[in-house]
């Protein structure tokens, strides 16, 4: 199964979320029983991977708001920004495919998709950087591919600030 013709957009009643499985029982329960009611409350953006006119979910993110500290980040970034106590972030949260498309490059292609809507709307909100709270070392790893720094006293907490997310998009 090639990319082509694949879509990300927000979850709605429309999308199929029964035979979602990512291999990560917590994370296919979000999905299946959580994601739409933090959806209607507005605490979480879920976005889904379908390929139209199929509506079966392949992948999915959270993109939702969030905050650092001025200490949860590395030094030489710090001596750059204001003395704000909290600096607003935009975090990606749950992310996982479907064990159907792994190793297709889905899992990247939701992530670029979620770091330009980040930096889209980071001239309507403000947003210094994307944190990502990595499952495993492989996360971490993917992560770390793609631009990702290690936040300083939590190693699985990784962030990318705005301004490398606009290089790395091009």
């Amino acid at each position: 199964m090639a990319l082509t013709g694949i879509t990300v957009e927000a979850l709605s009643r429309q999308h199929d979320r029964t035979a979602f499985d990512c291999g990560a029982d917590s994370l296919n329960r979000y999905l299946k029983q959580q994601a739409r009611q933090d959806a209607d409350k507005r605490v979480a953006a879920p976005l889904v991977v379908i390929r139209p006119p199929d509506v079966r979910v392949l992948g999915y993110c959270i993109l939702a708001a969030s905050v650092l500290t001025l200490s949860d980040l590395p030094e030489n970034l710090t001596r750059k920004l204001p003395r704000y106590p909290q600096l607003p972030v935009v975090l990606l949260g749950r992310m996982a495919v479907d064990h159907s498309t792994k190793g297709q490059g889905l899992g990247e292609h939701l992530l670029l998709d979620a770091l330009q809507r980040s930096l889209d709307h980071t001239g309507q909100v403000a947003a210094m950087a994307v944190v990502v709270d990595a499952n495993d070392e492989s996360a971490v790893a993917f992560y770390r591919h793609h631009g990702f720094l290690t936040l300083q006293a939590q190693p699985g907490r990784l962030f990318v600030p705005m301004h490398l997310v606009a290089q790395l998009l091009g």
